[in-house]
């Protein structure tokens, strides 16, 4: 299972490790299960991604290209 993380509600966390992600869209890193139980989560071609917050869960849902692009540079 691949980590990513999300933004909005922050909860600011030092490195993705085990239990964290980065959230694609603003480049946090995200705890896995406080993300899971809030519902900031998103499937995206069998990869499950983890947000910060609503807005940017919402963002990822509109567009999910431009966050997985490689080119896209996250920030807050």
């Amino acid at each position: 299972m691949d980590k990513q993380v999300p933004m909005a509600g922050h909860d600011h966390m030092a490195a993705a490790g085990a239990d964290s992600a980065k959230d694609p869209v603003c480049g946090m890193t995200v705890d896995i299960l406080t993300a899971t139980a809030r519902d900031l989560t998103a499937q995206h071609e069998g990869t499950t991604y983890y947000f910060c917050g609503r807005g940017c869960k919402l963002d990822f849902g509109e567009d999910p290209g431009t966050y997985l692009d490689p080119s896209y540079a996250p920030s807050m």
